[in-house]
């Protein structure tokens, strides 16, 4: 029998419609979300998925009222960049693609007909590259994260 290391995350809030205010921020302090900026906090369902498998972790065994800090890994937060993730298409298998340029975000359509985001990584005469990973994948993040409330 093999040991399957466990994903489940663990606390009294786990379950429970949580409501945050967090800010986040890169390690060199730049901010890149925060819900006071907003003036509205964050609601979830803490580990039910809805957040990254960190943000989770911290929420689930704080009180209401209580502020915590949480350094995340690129693990626990938006995982390491998948070089599968990197593809190149011919321009010509693309209508309009000859209208895009590096660094913009657009959106493709996978084989069911949902969108995903990717970014253009580099375009040539005949083929253009995206890059479908997470835009913070490979970052260490860190939140302050206030509870505000949870409910049953």
């Amino acid at each position: 029998m093999e040991n399957i290391k466990s994903t489940t995350i663990e606390g009294k809030n786990v379950g429970k419609k949580c409501r945050t205010h967090y800010r986040g921020t890169f390690n060199d302090g730049t901010q890149f979300d925060s819900s006071y900026d907003r003036g509205e906090p964050l609601e979830f369902v803490c580990g039910a998925g809805m957040m990254i498998k960190g943000f989770d972790a911290a929420v689930a065994s704080m009180e209401v009222g209580q502020t915590t800090e949480v350094h995340l890994m690129p693990e626990e937060a938006y995982g390491q960049p998948d070089p599968d993730a990197i593809f190149t298409v011919e321009l010509a298998q693309l209508p309009g693609a000859e209208e895009l340029e590096a660094g913009q975000q657009v959106y493709l359509q996978n084989a069911a007909g949902q969108p995903f985001p990717v970014k253009v990584v580099s375009k040539d005469d005949t083929t253009i590259t995206f890059d479908a990973n997470h835009e913070m994948a490979g970052k260490e993040l860190n939140f302050t994260i206030e509870l505000v409330s949870v409910e049953e």
